[in-house]
């Protein structure tokens, strides 16, 4: 009887061993998996922060003469994109020579309505270098003055890197203008000075806009 009872308490304290062992493994490998994923979340957080940030856009106006341009309302570059280009350059006092010749001329509904074109927007101090007597003749010669703003207007719509070449203005002619990246030069003006841009790529609804600091003239013909 005494060898019996002393036999069932060592298997009782055999299975409550093995019990507790087992139990022991299973906590073990709990921790573990935990580890593992705690581990492999704060790799996906290191991969995840270390991305690199996107590229500024290359859709942004350039050129010192861009601060000429407002910073808020209707005529800054922000505005100008909702407006066709004669309307958005008559909300910008930087161009408000350019769109009195506009209006002289009867051409604001002409660009307004036009699909895609690139337009070479000469600034006010543009206008301002010509003579008073010339300039005056000018404004006054709807003939002559047309064929000048039309000269400033190319079909297409050019990107930075497509503004360098000849190419076909409204006027029937070709202006050919040389450069790359953000600097520009255009030959052939009123002042027989060399325009620069000075601020490009500047977006309207249904152009993009080069601010010049010369007017440019049409080949004789």
């Amino acid at each position: 009887m005494k060898s019996t009872l002393t036999r069932g308490v060592m298997l009782a304290a055999a299975s409550a061993l093995t019990l507790s062992m087992a139990a022991c493994g299973s906590d073990d490998s709990g921790d573990d998996t935990a580890s593992d994923s705690g581990s492999s979340s704060s790799s996906s957080s290191e991969s995840t922060s270390s991305a690199p940030a996107d590229e500024a856009s290359s859709e942004e106006p350039f050129g010192a003469g861009c601060s000429a341009v407002p910073t808020d309302g209707e005529g800054s570059f922000t505005g100008m994109t909702d407006d066709p280009v004669a309307t958005a350059a008559s909300n910008n006092p930087a161009l408000s020579t350019l769109v009195q010749a506009v209006t002289a001329a009867n051409l604001g509904d002409t660009l307004n309505s036009a699909e895609d074109i690139t337009v070479l927007a000469p600034a006010n101090p543009a206008f301002e270098a010509i003579p008073a007597d010339a300039l005056n003749a000018v404004l006054a010669d709807n003939a002559q003055l047309t064929a000048i703003l039309t000269h400033h207007v190319i079909e297409g719509r050019l990107a930075p890197d497509e503004l360098a070449g000849t190419h076909t203005t409204l006027n029937g002619d070709q202006v050919t203008i040389e450069g790359s990246g953000e600097s520009f030069t255009v030959d052939g003006t009123i002042t027989q000075m060399q325009a620069s841009v000075i601020c490009g790529n500047v977006q309207t609804a249904n152009a993009t806009v080069y601010i010049i600091d010369q007017v440019l003239a049409p080949a004789a013909g």
